[in-house]
């Protein structure tokens, strides 16, 4: 992994930031910028709608980013594929599209975005069923003997984040998977934190449903994918229905298509799927084992030495059992004041606040105002982590 050449395809990082904020998004490189200018400058065009050269291109260039992204996470068709803005969509169609049935449960756990737990908030209101929520213990793992207590014949379906975006922890997704179709449960796995960091395969998994955003993995904003096993893909009504989606329509009735196609109602966002399939191909070319172990390595330094701070604490399990995402708080201090001075002091970029998940908060860091949160990737250095860690030591140590 030749982290110099890495850096020089994100201008951005020229400017000197330290951009520690991937886990909201992460920087796109310039081959994904001149893939996706490639279409407004050579075949700007709408697919599947004409037989002029121009949308025959854009088409086989959207087809071909649609079996990248397939093959990235080990799909077994592309048509298992759909198209989506981003992770919260994808959640969304699976939410709104299941035939819920009274006496119904969902299993989730008190670990994820809102994304991935307020919609199974909503879908308990239209179909009256049960929400059963698993806690983890207080550094944020999950217990599979929670899962194997709480999963039954009644459970419709078990939803839960494969990494934390706030603790990083990595979750036993496919031993959760295997508990729940025992019981004849379908898996959907909130992908947005670890598909952009480590390899994932959909069918080792074992889910039946993988959502995951584009901007989270060096590709453009409003572009994301949602994975459904083609054996479960007539189980979901889409959450759009318009042109593309039909087969035949008449006066009085009407025919909705295959997936993909059934599921990507109106005008894509071309552009940005070429992208997302141009994200696909600068990731494998690094490899996702190195991505990860990169990570591992860059976590590691930086978990231990927020650890030797004084007045520092961090939340979450040991470094082995995490991505690379850290939460912390200094002091009483309030997180967004953190933040800023980080980024005044020494062009330190991290999120902070709740992070779209007041239960984690409420569950496991038990904090009113949130945390601060450094999330790293692969264009991030050592000696950025040790900026980042001298410039919350000068922080802490202001503290009476």
């Amino acid at each position: 992994m030749d982290l110099n050449k890495i850096r020089k395809d994100f201008p951005i990082l020229e400017s000197g930031i330290i951009y520690f904020d991937n886990a909201a998004s992460s920087l796109t490189p310039e081959p994904v910028l001149v893939k996706m200018l490639e279409f407004y400058h050579q075949y700007r065009a709408n697919i599947e709608r004409g037989v002029h050269r121009l949308s025959q291109r854009a088409s086989e260039e959207y087809e071909r980013a649609r079996a990248k992204v397939a093959s990235f996470i080990n799909a077994s068709s592309s048509s298992e594929v759909i198209m989506t803005k981003n992770t919260t969509e994808g959640i969304n169609i699976v939410a709104s599209g299941l035939n819920w049935r009274k006496g119904e449960s969902i299993v989730t756990t008190a670990m994820e975005h809102h994304s991935n737990f307020i919609v199974w908030l909503r879908a308990k209101r239209r179909f009256g069923g049960e929400i059963r929520v698993i806690k983890p213990t207080p550094l944020g793992l999950l217990n599979l003997e929670d899962f194997e207590k709480t999963v039954n014949d009644r459970t419709k379906l078990v939803a839960l984040a494969h990494v934390s975006n706030v603790l990083g922890t990595i979750s036993p997704v496919r031993e959760i998977a295997e508990i729940a179709h025992r019981h004849g449960a379908l898996v959907l796995v909130d992908g947005a934190q670890s598909v952009p960091h480590m390899p994932v395969d959909v069918r080792s998994l074992g889910c039946d449903f993988l959502a995951f955003s584009g901007h989270k993995m060096c590709g453009p904003t409003g572009s994301g994918v949602l994975y459904m096993r083609g054996e479960v893909v007539d189980q979901v009504e889409p959450l759009s229905i318009g042109g593309g989606t039909i087969l035949d329509v008449g006066l009085g009735d009407f025919t909705l298509t295959k997936s993909p196609e059934r599921f990507e109602a109106g005008t894509p966002p071309v552009a940005e799927v070429i992208g997302l399939g141009a994200a696909t191909d600068y990731l494998r070319k690094i490899g996702l084992a190195e991505v990860r172990a990169h990570e591992e390595r860059l976590v590691k330094h930086m978990y231990e030495g927020l650890l030797k701070i004084p007045k520092v604490t961090v939340y979450g399990p040991e470094p082995e059992k995490r991505s690379g995402v850290v939460s912390f708080n200094i002091g009483a201090l309030n997180p967004h004041d953190v933040a800023l001075a980080l980024d005044i002091s020494s062009s330190v970029m991290v999120r902070s606040g709740f992070h779209c998940s007041y239960p984690t908060m409420r569950e496991v860091v038990r904090s009113d105002m949130g945390t601060v949160r450094a999330s790293l990737y692969i264009y991030n250095t050592e000696e950025e982590v040790d900026t980042f860690l001298a410039a919350v030591r000068e922080i802490a140590s202001s503290l009476a």
